[in-house]
């Protein structure tokens, strides 16, 4: 995904427009022509075009279908769309790391490692011993440790659509 999040408006006319807005940004950015972008989320064109001009409002279901065809998580769209809330900025990364359908199963490991063994250090470093940390993790601990957990073992979570 390019860009950041936009502010997401509370009034319903301006969510639309905003969505609408954001899809159309997306859209360019992945430089999809609006009937190539329907052809792959599997909506009409005019259906569509009244979504990127703020007049429908999509369902998360058609909402989960643009994202996999902007190849942007679903979540992205949802905040827009005011189905879910915006992200709090303690982004669960390893989470996302373990959802990427592009990587290994070893490589997501090993970035999962890396990515612990800096959150630690810099606890360490900040004197944040014990914090838990949102990274899916068990405090100080790797991910998937706990009983009978071997090391090697990816940690559980719920995949991203």
């Amino acid at each position: 995904m390019s860009g950041t999040l936009t502010k997401v408006s509370t009034d319903p006319k301006d969510r639309w427009s905003e969505l609408g807005s954001f899809i159309r940004e997306q859209r360019g950015t992945a430089r999809l022509s609006l009937r190539r972008l329907s052809e792959l989320a599997g909506i009409s064109n005019p259906y569509l075009s009244q979504i990127e001009r703020g007049l429908r409002r999509p369902s998360a279901e058609i909402l989960q279908q643009i994202a996999k065809a902007l190849r942007i998580s679903a979540e992205t769209l949802y905040v827009q769309a005011g189905i879910l809330e915006p992200p709090d900025g303690n982004t669960d990364l390893t989470r996302l790391i373990m959802a990427d359908r592009k990587l290994s199963e070893d490589q997501k490991q090993a970035l999962v490692r890396i990515y612990v063994s800096f959150r630690r250090d810099y606890e360490e470093e900040h004197g944040l011993h014990g914090s838990s940390p949102d990274d899916g993790t068990q405090a100080g601990g790797d991910p998937g440790t706990g009983p009978g957990a071997h090391p090697a073992d990816p940690p559980h979570h719920a995949v991203l659509a």
